[in-house]
């Protein structure tokens, strides 16, 4: 009996360059989820205060944004938003903050590559940071809906303290204020800081809505 013969070798050397690429990628990926990622939970759970818990959630959830970038599916703008309302749903009840959300029943429905998606997230998380870090709120109410000429409109307002750096602009208001400000750029948006009606500060961020509906 002849022996079994051996499968062809990948003449393609691009192509296994790009597997072994992918592997490491997953690999990295993994071990940046569970080392920094036990240790951020460890830090939560061991806080001294509800401030510095929330960072390290914040930081957390960066953390899993990277990991979880390059693997995932485009989605549309009702699963940003449920991904975007889960997060925040959270961290606000840990930090003993009251989530009212109202999204217009009449929003479009187009597909968000992930970058836009990424924007969206990060700009709703410092926001929630700034809320709970600086203006000691005990509620924030988002509200979502579309404007004229096919506009993103999300408005996010806490019933906090009005101090800096939630009414400063970005230019004085520190990093945090600034980024929001790029991220609104890269949506080819814009964002504005003002006093809330709730008595704290009000964030609102205007976007065009990409493309056509996808439902």
């Amino acid at each position: 009996m002849s022996a079994a013969t051996p499968p062809p070798s990948d003449p393609d050397p691009e192509r296994i360059a790009a597997v072994a690429a992918a592997q490491e990628r997953e690999r990295i990926y993994a071990d940046l989820h569970d080392d920094l990622g036990a240790r951020l939970l460890e830090l939560i759970y061991t806080a001294p205060d509800q401030a510095q818990a929330d960072r390290a959630r914040a930081i957390l959830q960066d953390l899993r944004d990277v990991v979880s970038r390059s693997r995932s599916e485009p989605g549309t703008l009702q699963d940003v938003l449920a991904s975007i309302r889960a997060e925040a749903a959270q961290r606000l009840a840990a930090a003993g903050v009251e989530l009212s959300w109202q999204a217009a029943d009449d929003l479009p429905d187009p597909l968000f590559d992930q970058a836009s998606s990424l924007h969206l997230h990060r700009i709703m998380r410092e926001a929630i940071s700034n809320a709970i870090r600086h203006a000691g709120a005990r509620r924030l109410r988002v509200r979502i809906k579309q404007g004229p000429r096919r506009t993103l409109l999300l408005e996010i307002t806490d019933e906090g303290g009005s101090e800096p750096p939630l009414t400063a602009q970005p230019a004085s208001g520190g990093a945090g204020l600034s980024n929001m400000q790029a991220r609104a750029q890269a949506l080819q948006g814009t964002i504005d800081w003002s006093q809330g009606t709730l008595g704290g500060t009000k964030v609102l961020l205007s976007a065009p809505l990409p493309g056509e509906d996808s439902a």
